[in-house]
């Protein structure tokens, strides 16, 4: 099944961290936090200004983003979770 998001929606696919703490603590499930870090796996067409024109979005897909911890929608589709927020969400743009 495809997703397209609508406006200036973005679909993210969350990225889990380490299981490990930096000394070598192994965490279990309940101990860890909400992820604020995702790929984008899908990007609407943008807003719309007031005159009526579209507004690019500033992020693609393939896109790793840091987003606020409580945005979005959650859902699950084949398996996997997903987020679907908007792009004013986005704190930040990974870049390599």
């Amino acid at each position: 099944m495809k997703l397209r998001p609508l406006s200036d929606r973005v679909v993210v696919k969350p990225v889990e961290d380490e299981d490990k703490t930096p000394g070598g603590i192994i965490l279990p499930d309940t101990a860890k936090e909400k992820p604020m870090k995702g790929e984008i796996t899908a990007v609407g067409p943008g807003g719309l200004n007031d005159k009526g024109e579209r507004i690019k979005p500033d992020v693609k897909k393939g896109d790793i983003v840091i987003y606020g911890k409580y945005s979005g929608t959650e859902f699950k589709m084949d398996n996997q979770e997903y987020l679907i927020l908007r792009e004013s969400d986005i704190l930040a743009v990974l870049e390599k």
